[in-house]
């Protein structure tokens, strides 16, 4: 589609686009019903995450869908567009919290005109208690929306508070952390080589005194919405592709129905070996990031099919795994022996959901326990028609020219960027997260707080370090031996100044991938400054990033690569934290106030999310024989369709 419109919303912080899903119609008809039924799927776990962010967050959509679908009042007025703004940034958000800062963020209108637009709905639709009348319940939920005391942060991860009560998330209720790491640390571990992911799909709470976990299955917590789930896993297991991809699809709905975590590992292992599937997905509580405390994990799923022609890069990749693990500049006990079932692939998204919706990743990689890792590999993945529509709306946008002061870098990055930075996602997924070993003995949870921040660090770092061998050239993964610095300029860009744009003046970064980013690019230009490897300059009043020497900066990612994977191997939860809080949390706030400044006056959007392709059965009389995409709805549109068909808690 030569005129296909990426960008179709704009709002507050955030601008929403879609995405087109080439070759859908080479697939067959049963692979396209198999999307179809994983796609029902992955719409069905949306009231999970939103319930997981927040213990509110369900009561608080169904009240703003009640008054975006029936309110009478003018809607051409400031009073309702405010009130849109903030129901569009709470859909965005999957809650009441910035989706990347995790702060609580408030509506643009007075607590009694929000009040106003509650009162003139229709009450029947709200999620009022019993008792309560149309006022009793605007003054409630109002109340908890404009709390300014309590509720602040999402997940807070400052070193020095109890991790736990000081986060909003609702993976907890009443316990202190100190109660939670002593619950998870009693619980069994019926083979220590093997551990389970302890607290991975449950919640913890206290009830008269003693600390219980309310399990995530079938009859436990989400119930009502994991039973849709299984519904529609149940439908996709006849269109499964072959014998493998329907018992993987078969031990996932055990793992729902039991909420064992062995089932859980036998799924994953499944999953990580099914090789010969055009079609994929992932589904289940699965990312860490959105606890504190690095161990529960929040729904989410992404449905997808693999490019078969852009795949070429990564099975290059995955078939010279070894060589890379190898040749890495870290210590030798650190490195696997022999790396096993790499495969890496780049995928065409279909349907996103859960924690990957509307805000998405652009690579991923699988399962997260290191032991499934070292002995039956990982899944990697590079989204391409994701990271196409995000290089679609970002041009003409001016943020190059304005960040940038170097005719001869702007010219390489038109030329190489988006090609170096899909291979850096490959690099970063498939070998960065795949490759290094803990030492015996060392638990995967050894870092807490600072694990997911130490462990993106970790993967980047790979990632950089090898972009600029000369193994990726003789591999043709780069055309030749200036394409890596494409990669290196937009990194070291980002990393001091570009993602500051993302961040009020005065806050520090949270958020694991920003903190990773900021570490790295600080790290190598304070070690680096002897050298004057990185610089930042000024020129007419404006700072910008020069990168001096190359050579010298890809050095100096090679030993902090080293450092981070004997912090990660060794378990040395003291160095992570020093590390993480010395580089990857403080903003320069004179550097940070010019970037605030320089990106306003371009009146862009910092952040980016999508909606979903709609996919509808195509039938003739009552037999069901294709599928159809449109890629019409609005973003507006498809929230308040979602909040109507898939709201089961």
């Amino acid at each position: 589609m030569s005129n296909f419109e990426y960008v179709i919303d704009r709002f507050a912080d955030i601008k929403i686009m879609r995405y087109q899903i080439p070759e859908f119609e080479t697939l067959t008809a049963q692979q396209r019903k198999l999307l179809y039924c994983l796609s029902q799927a992955a719409n069905c776990g949306r009231d999970i995450l939103f319930d997981q962010f927040f213990e509110h967050n369900l009561s608080i959509r169904k009240t703003i869908d009640a008054v975006v679908e029936t309110c009478t009042a003018d809607r051409s007025s400031n009073q309702y567009q405010g009130f849109l703004t903030y129901a569009k940034r709470v859909w965005f958000s999957n809650g009441i919290h910035h989706h990347y800062s995790t702060d609580k963020f408030f509506p643009d209108i007075e607590q009694s005109e929000f009040k106003e637009l509650i009162v003139c709905s229709d009450f029947s639709k709200m999620p009022a208690q019993k008792g309560e009348n149309a006022i009793q319940f605007a003054q409630r939920i109002t109340d908890i929306i404009y709390d300014h005391t309590t509720n602040q942060k999402r997940v807070n991860l400052s070193g020095d508070a109890d991790l736990v009560s000081t986060s909003a998330c609702n993976f907890y209720k009443g316990v202190s952390q100190t109660e939670v790491e002593q619950y998870n640390a009693a619980q069994p571990q019926p083979d220590a080589e093997r551990p389970l992911s302890i607290g991975l799909n449950s919640r913890l709470v206290k009830i008269d005194g003693k600390i219980c976990e309310e399990v995530y299955c079938v009859g436990g917590k989400y119930s009502a919405a994991i039973e849709q789930i299984i519904k529609w896993l149940t439908e996709a297991e006849q269109f499964a592709e072959n014998e493998h991809q329907r018992k993987t699809i078969e031990k996932l709905i055990e793992y729902y129905k039991t909420g064992s975590l062995v089932a859980w590992d036998e799924y994953n292992i499944l999953w990580v070996k099914d090789l010969d599937s055009r079609v994929d997905f992932v589904n289940g509580f699965i990312e860490v990031y959105g606890d504190p405390l690095g161990t529960k994990a929040t729904w989410e799923s992404v449905v997808n099919f693999k490019d078969l022609k852009a795949t070429h890069r990564t099975e290059v990749i995955s078939q010279n795994a070894q060589w890379f693990e190898d040749n890495a500049p870290i210590n030798q006990n650190f490195k696997k022996a022999q790396v096993k079932g790499v495969t890496a692939k780049v995928i065409t998204m279909v349907q996103l959901g859960g924690d990957c919706y509307p805000s998405t990743p652009i690579g991923i990689n699988l399962p997260n326990a290191d032991w499934i890792r070292k002995e039956h590999g990982s899944k990697s993945v590079t989204i391409e028609n994701i990271t196409y529509a995000y290089d679609r709306a970002s041009l003409g946008s001016g943020s190059l020219a304005e960040f940038c002061c170097d005719d001869e870098v702007i010219a390489r990055t038109r030329k190489y960027g988006y090609q170096a930075s899909n291979l850096h996602t490959d690099l970063h997924e498939c070998l960065g997260h795949g490759s290094g070993q803990l030492l015996p003995g060392v638990s995967g949870e050894a870092l807490k707080n600072y694990s997911s921040t130490l462990e993106e660090a970790r993967a980047d770092l790979f990632a950089l370090y090898y972009i600029a061998d000369n193994k990726i050239v003789e591999l043709g993964l780069l055309p030749d031996s200036e394409a890596y610095k494409a990669e290196y300029d937009s990194y070291i860009r980002n990393g001091l100044m570009g993602q500051l744009v993302r961040i009020e003046l005065g806050k520090d970064l949270e958020e694991s991938h920003m903190r990773n980013r900021q570490l790295i690019a600080k790290w190598c230009f304070e070690h680096g400054q002897a050298d004057n490897v990185i610089e930042l300059k000024k020129v007419n009043g404006k700072t910008y990033t020069a990168i001096n020497d190359y050579t010298k900066l890809r050095s100096l990612f090679g030993k902090l690569l080293a450092e981070i994977q004997r912090i990660k191997s060794e378990g040395d939860y003291d160095a992570g934290k020093n590390l993480v809080e010395t580089y990857a949390v403080k903003i320069d706030q004179q550097l940070h106030a010019e970037v605030l400044e320089r990106y306003r006056k371009l009146n862009l959007a910092p952040y980016g999310g999508f909606v979903n392709p709609v996919l509808s059965k195509v039938m003739e009389g009552n037999n069901w024989v294709d599928v159809a995409v449109d890629y019409t709805e609005n973003y507006t549109d498809q929230m308040m369709r979602l909040g109507r068909e898939f709201s089961f808690l």
